[in-house]
């Protein structure tokens, strides 16, 4: 079981947001450090509740930072930008960083409807069916350039490098698992987004997958929050952040990230009580042991390679300590775990 990184670039309740960005940017080289695959690098709009709005520019700034981890976008929704313009950017960064980066591509607006419709007013109407089109031409534009009686043959993606991208699905459905299949790309479930049915999904995807030249096998992903501590009353204080920011995102409010004091004032109904009792039974949070196995064990129902670890928290260092101690964890359990 391979770990690594999915941040949103939280913003934390009365700090600013560049704060968010620069602690991402500090983090990267830690969980290098800690032996971590992957940094992946969210993409949410009008959001107060997270910093990271582009994804291809933060993913410059960790790619300078580090030596050797891989680094790219969960993901670039596609839908709001050209194939080409999206090609580009990340031809510019494997330029820069051979073999180091990854573009992560979904479909979803990562914002309101209002705006998504900013972004691209005219992908806004099209809806889901343009974005096949997209994935077809930006796999085209990172490749040998697009096919014999496309309409725009002749336009090609710069700046041209030996190497390339390392292209990936990312989904909470099985849209995106059916994509990734018949596209022949890897495949990522976000599990921390739906808190359900990824085994099936991503048991769709190894079923219909179709060798590509950018993936000859099925390889998938599990997406998950996960926190851990020395304790695990310690690692359930820290993730009552989460636990409210989860609550207020079912509500429709996308707030900074609130102490985990503030749970207890929150004034929550009994559907929220139940649901808040239902995530704390499923949630991976607790000492690192128990943390990992729980991991390796959901890698396995999911028949996922790799899990990429969402870990917002209030305090900065229990966040990065929580990284430390799961990769600590996770390579002292035994080879079939």
């Amino acid at each position: 079981m391979f770990l690594s990184v999915l941040d949103q670039s939280s913003i934390r309740d009365g700090e600013a947001a560049a704060a968010a960005l620069r602690e991402t940017v500090a983090l990267a080289p830690w969980v290098e450090r800690h032996g971590y695959r992957r940094y992946w690098l969210a993409e949410h709009h009008n959001s107060a509740a997270h910093a990271g709005s582009a994804p291809e520019i933060l993913a410059g700034a960790l790619l300078a930072a580090t030596t050797h981890i891989r680094v790219g976008s969960a993901g670039v929704m596609l839908p709001h930008y050209a194939a080409l313009k999206v090609a580009e950017q990340f031809r510019v960064l494997e330029a820069l960083h051979p073999g180091r980066v990854d573009l992560g591509v979904g479909r979803a607006p990562g914002s309101d409807g209002m705006t998504a419709y900013a972004l691209n007013p005219l992908a806004a109407q099209q809806g889901a069916d343009h974005f096949p089109g997209q994935v077809f031409d930006l796999l085209h534009y990172l490749g040998d350039g697009l096919p014999e009686g496309h309409p725009l043959l002749g336009v090609r993606a710069g700046p041209e490098v030996p190497t390339r991208p390392e292209v990936w699905m990312l989904g909470s459905s099985d849209f995106g698992a059916r994509a990734a299949a018949h596209f022949g790309l890897p495949y990522c479930f976000a599990d921390f987004i739906t808190e359900r049915g990824g085994e099936a999904v991503i048991a769709l995807y190894r079923r219909l997958f179709r060798p590509s030249p950018w993936c000859a096998t099925p390889r998938a992903a599990v997406a998950v929050f996960a926190l851990a501590a020395a304790t695990e009353a310690e690692a359930a204080h820290h993730a009552q952040s989460r636990a409210l920011m989860r609550i207020r995102r079912d509500r429709g409010q996308f707030l900074p990230m609130p102490p985990p004091d503030a749970l207890a004032h929150e004034q929550l109904s009994p559907a929220e009580e139940a649901s808040l009792a239902r995530w704390r039974e499923g949630a991976l949070v607790g000492a690192a042991e128990a943390v990992a196995a729980r991991l390796a064990a959901l890698a396995r129902l999911h028949q996922a390679d790799e899990v990429a670890i969402l870990a917002p928290c209030f305090d900065a260092e229990a966040r990065r300590r929580s990284f430390a101690l799961i990769a600590e964890a996770a390579a002292a359990l035994p080879a079939a775990a």
